[in-house]
């Protein structure tokens, strides 16, 4: 089984932790993943991947269309992505879990305290300038520095080299790239409305797609334990109560079992009083 699935990102809460702390959280929907395609090593792909599907949209373009008829669904997917296999014995691409037109629901590969990693499209920032998107700290607020306060500074060296090196931080677009969180921990899990509830803040905004991916479980979590229902409770100090009152009688027929019937009590006999004779002589 695969090990990743693609969600949206629908809310920030907060909830409580396997040691009763109170973290944010952040909720996201993780639908059905369709797989639309199975690529393996030996064919002309030359890679062992697996190609997912996630969501639905008003219109798409006939090509995509004509991609997911291939997997005989009739619905317009709105997002694709591709998640390579590196080692194929451990991940059958041939498995019928695997087929395209399968789909892979949200509890078949993650559970609370997992270790996650979770990737999306960071929120955008327009044009901004060097001391918000790198942290410069900007000029001298003094000395007669009146409109130096975020200026970037010089950006080259003079007649040698005698121009700017490639990748100087300089002003410029920030945010709409790709970023990944890793170690974030799995707090909760609702199969009946596809939600993950994850420990943390997540990269993207609200409606944005997101890939997760499971690296292994966390380190010293310890499940909550499980809460039992009113009925079952009630029932279990009933069933503890009647053995409690029924305990005693069996004791005391056991032990009347235990004792013969023909022995007969023998009768007390009565030893003189020594002090009595020796005041009557």
């Amino acid at each position: 089984m695969i090990n990743t699935l693609l969600g949206v990102k629908k809310n920030m809460t907060s909830t409580y932790d396997s040691r009763g702390r109170r973290v944010g959280a952040t909720v996201v929907e993780i639908a059905p993943n369709l797989v639309t395609q199975v690529k393996s090593k030996d064919g002309k792909d030359g890679y062992d991947g697996i190609q997912l599907g996630l969501g639905t949209k008003k219109s798409v373009r006939k090509p995509q269309l004509g991609h997911v008829k291939k997997t005989g669904v009739e619905k317009a997917i709105r997002w694709f992505r591709e998640i390579r296999i590196e080692d194929k014995s451990k991940e059958d691409t041939s498995d019928e879990s695997l087929k395209p037109g399968t789909e892979i629901k949200l509890d078949q590969v993650f559970s609370i305290g997992d270790a996650i990693k979770v990737t999306g499209t960071s929120k955008g920032k327009g044009f901004q300038g060097g001391v918000r998107r790198h942290g410069f700290h900007g000029g001298p607020k003094t000395h007669g520095q009146s409109d130096r306060h975020r200026a970037p500074g010089a950006i080259g060296s003079g007649t040698t080299p005698g121009r700017v090196y490639k990748g100087k931080r300089m002003a410029g677009h920030m945010g709409s790239i790709s970023a990944s969180t890793k170690n974030l921990e799995v707090v909760g899990l609702d199969r009946e409305k596809n939600l993950l509830v994850i420990k943390g803040a997540v990269p993207g905004a609200t409606g944005g797609l997101l890939k997760i991916t499971k690296l292994g479980r966390i380190k010293g979590y310890t499940p909550p334990p499980e809460e039992k229902s009113e009925e079952e409770g009630e029932g279990q100090e009933v069933s503890e109560s009647a053995d409690k009152q029924s305990l005693p009688s069996d004791e005391g027929q056991q032990k009347a079992e235990e004792k013969p019937a023909d022995t007969a009590e023998t009768p007390k006999t009565e030893q003189p009083n020594k002090e009595g004779e020796a005041n009557a002589s």
